[in-house]
């Protein structure tokens, strides 16, 4: 039954890769020509689920919050006398003074009465409703300030589609499944992966579409790029950039219907809308990064919490520090993660980065996949073991000082993925992890290089250029040899340095990839 089930899946890729004819603008969209592709810098994920507060300063919760059950429960941090952290990141290159979400910032730790954690001040600067950097405009591509892997090539999304249907038919081709995204950028992803699905009729008529996406000027662009329509009784997003609601509920969703596959599409604030009790994708590309974390670093006062503080003196703007000791957030957070490492593991560390919300939407997809069947895909760069020290800024393709014009740059950092498998483990809910595996393991055994032979065989010379650029950019490492133009520009390959995590029913086994 295995063999038959291999020779199934790999029969309804080849449709996929060997496609009988092939129209030359399908091959290639115009966004994504030679002449618009800019060095690749890493970077997407929009960040969704878990919104902030608005511009008003928030209302205080003195005293440590009550465990509802979460991996972390909320928790407050005493900045009572900090000390200075030594700087180990890029040099501030501006005065931040005129800076709307500087000024918030500041108005936020006046009205905390000290400084706030990493994670509040990433929370704040990506997901502020009013001035967050990816909720009012566009930041992906040429035009943006950073590119990411479906940007670069059609094949990314192409070949995410064979790994949902082979995933589909391991879990026997359930006549309803839930195709669900998180933090899906502009929707290039999910439009090439249903573009080449939609030629499997079972699969795309079973499939319904949900875009994990809390960005309004984001939701607005992935209707664009889904073609969708909307169904009598249903409203698109408004100009002024709210959600358009279902007549028929009262939750942020929005339904329309996509052209590309004829796939329903819904839009949701987070992934407990979504709903349960039916099978689930769920496809994670580029969102874990840049979830907020909390950091750490070993000090002779033991481990101390780095925080987000007003420069003092003749500085202006932000800087950060050090608490005086542990803070609530080192017993916990530290805590939890050294659980995992062993002792030589941490007496090599003097930075340690922890993400509770990582963990905790880990666990609810374990949950969703381990009780309601499926499974999840999670690709982001990273490393199987503790992060030590990764936070950074990126602001128009440049890296920048991560308190340099807060608003105006991303920021992310590394994902711990060692972590995320052990959630799973404990969660113990009928799910198990494979992997991390290399980003070009993943896209090679999904034919990476019979899909781009059959896209070479009808391309102009342009796009063969920006097919073969976009190849090396996915599965390649470093600096490709063949480069001969100037080493400012030469593409950066992605090949080892993202890995792909997977998180599946226990029945199904190893996915295809992991095997």
């Amino acid at each position: 039954e295995g063999g038959r089930m291999g020779i199934r899946i790999w029969g309804m890729a080849r449709m996929l890769l060997f496609p009988s004819h092939s129209h030359p603008s399908f091959l290639l969209p115009q966004a994504r020509t030679l002449s618009s592709l800019p060095p690749l810098f890493h970077r997407f994920a929009a960040f969704c689920s878990f919104s902030s507060a608005s511009l008003s300063p928030p209302q205080q919760q003195p005293g440590p919050a009550e465990d509802n059950g979460d991996i972390f429960p909320r928790i407050s941090v005493d900045r009572s006398g900090l000390y200075s952290a030594p700087e180990h990141s890029h040099d501030q290159e501006s005065d931040t003074g005129q800076n709307p979400m500087a000024k918030h910032i500041e108005a936020l730790i006046r009205f905390r009465g000290g400084p706030i954690t990493v994670a509040e001040f990433m929370e704040e600067v990506l997901t502020n409703p009013t001035a967050g950097f990816y909720m009012n405009r566009d930041v992906f591509g040429s035009s943006g300030d950073f590119v990411t892997s479906p940007e670069i090539s059609q094949m990314f999304g192409e070949l995410l589609g064979v790994w949902s249907m082979c995933l589909w038919q391991q879990m026997g081709q359930p006549t309803a499944i839930q195709l669900i995204e998180l933090g899906p950028g502009r929707g290039t992803l999910m439009a090439d992966l249903l573009r080449g699905t939609a030629k499997f009729r079972e699969f795309a008529e079973s499939v319904s579409v949900h875009l994990i996406e809390c960005s309004p000027t984001l939701r607005k662009i992935q209707q664009q790029t889904l073609k969708c329509t909307w169904e009598s009784g249903k409203h698109k997003l408004s100009e002024g950039g709210s959600f358009g609601c279902s007549l028929e509920t009262k939750d942020s969703s929005v339904e329309a219907i996509s052209q590309l596959s004829g796939a329903h599409v819904s839009w949701h604030a987070n992934l407990q809308q979504v709903h349960r009790g039916v099978p689930s994708i769920i496809i994670s590309h580029e969102f874990f990064d840049a979830l907020p974390i909390h950091q750490f670093q070993r000090t002779d006062r033991g481990w101390c919490e780095k925080l987000v503080d007003i420069a003092e003196g003749s500085r202006k703007g932000l800087q950060f520090v050090l608490s005086p000791g542990p803070t609530a957030a080192s017993k916990l957070y530290l805590a939890k993660r050294f659980k995992w490492a062993s002792i030589e593991e941490k007496a090599k560390l003097d930075h340690v980065e922890v993400c509770p919300q990582a963990l905790q939407i880990t666990k609810e997809i374990a949950c969703r996949v381990g009780e309601d069947g499926g499974g999840a895909l999670v690709i982001d760069y990273g490393e199987d073991n503790i992060i030590s020290d990764s936070l950074q800024a990126i602001r128009k393709h440049k890296f920048v000082h991560v308190l340099d014009n807060p608003g105006t740059a991303d920021l992310s950092a590394y994902i711990d993925f060692a972590a995320l498998k052990h959630i799973v483990e404990e969660a113990a809910v009928g799910a198990m992890a494979f992997g991390p595996i290399p980003q070009s393991q993943l896209l090679g055994m999904l034919g990476i290089n019979f899909r781009l032979e059959a896209l070479l065989k009808n391309a102009s010379e342009e796009q063969a250029n920006a097919l073969q650029l976009g190849y090396w950019r996915l599965v390649g490492d470093g600096t490709p040899s063949w480069w001969e133009g100037g080493e400012d520009l030469a593409p950066a390959g992605m090949g080892s340095r993202y890995k792909a995590l997977a998180i599946v029913n226990s029945s199904l086994g190893a996915p295809v990839s992991f095997q």
